[in-house]
């Protein structure tokens, strides 16, 4: 036996944990079932198009794409991270999950979501340099630049969460495996644990936070940059150009950060209700889906795109 399979087995004796899910609402679950899925390949259809396309378009081969294309296979990592277990839920009723899936499964959704924020972060930055500094962005923004900005906001968001789920690994749970809620979430996980992980955690959420705060502070410095350098444009046509470019990322961002901390800072109670786990689940979910929508819909070079690879495919 591992030195691993020993610590767990004197630590929680859990081996596996049981979604309680939405055991109040059974005929809720397959019209929820058909909304998930709904939402799930609508997710995998509208990045992976926007990740072909900035693959095959050499137009789109830009630092702002490249960031982009980011973005799409983070979103597709978070929606997948949780989705496809809570869709065994309601349609099977498969509400079992592994100790190191339920590790796994905790880990990835806190990581991606702070990977999230530090890419918005790097995509800000982008922009500040497009709008701000014009004239020497190809130069700021070469591709050593854009590389080194997506593998920090990455490794970052990869480690900054790691210690959550460590603490969670080796936390005893006295045989409790049932976890109201559904999918492994850090503060149902900290209930369900009969450790005592507060100084720990305290620790680790203030760094959280300020870590979500610092990068909320760069994004809203570069754009009071942005707006001052777009008020003092003399053309209308280059001012809303100008805002154009930007308008889809700032629609991202307020949404997302908007979102995540009103998830992350309401208070906890350990009596979830129905309400909250669908709140959680829309949170991890709904952002991803929003995301292609949002910068498809306002992107000329996009639409440009997609439009060439059609006729192509057509014929046309």
């Amino acid at each position: 036996m591992s030195t691993w399979d020993m610590h767990r087995g004197n630590q929680s004796q859990v081996m596996d944990f049981i979604f309680l899910g939405l055991s109040d609402y059974p005929d809720l679950q397959i019209p929820l079932f058909v909304v998930f899925l709904c939402i799930y390949l609508i997710t995998l259809i509208g990045n992976l198009t926007i990740l072909t396309l900035i693959c095959i378009d050499s137009r789109l081969h830009t630092p702002m794409y490249f960031f982009l294309f980011n973005l799409g296979i983070l979103d597709v990592g978070l929606t997948s991270s949780t989705l496809p277990k809570m869709l065994s839920i309601f349609l099977m009723d498969s509400k079992s999950i592994s100790f190191l899936g339920c590790m796994t499964q905790l880990y990835l959704l806190m990581s991606f979501t702070g990977v999230e924020f530090f890419l918005l972060t790097a995509m800000a930055y982008d922009r500040y340099v497009a709008i701000c500094n014009p004239l020497r962005y190809s130069v700021i923004m070469n591709k050593r630049v854009c590389a080194l900005l997506a593998v920090i906001a990455w490794v970052l968001g990869l480690l900054d969460d790691l210690p959550h789920t460590v603490i969670l690994c080796y936390s005893s749970y006295c045989g409790h495996n049932v976890i109201n809620h559904l999918f492994c979430d850090f503060r149902t996980m900290l209930q369900l644990s009969c450790s005592d992980t507060s100084a720990s955690v305290l620790v680790m959420n203030i760094l959280d936070f300020g870590l979500a705060l610092l990068s909320l502070f760069f994004i809203l410095m570069s754009y009071s940059q942005i707006f001052y350098s777009i008020l003092k444009m003399q053309s209308m046509k280059g001012r809303y150009k100008a805002f154009s470019t930007c308008s889809s990322h700032l629609m991202v961002v307020s949404l997302y950060s908007g979102t995540v901390f009103f998830v992350y800072l309401r208070p906890v109670s350990k009596s979830i209700s129905s309400a909250d786990k669908l709140l959680d689940a829309f949170y991890s979910t709904v952002i991803p889906l929003l995301n292609p929508l949002i910068y498809s819909l306002r992107n000329k070079d996009i639409k440009a795109a997609l439009t060439k690879e059609m006729k192509r495919r057509s014929g046309g």
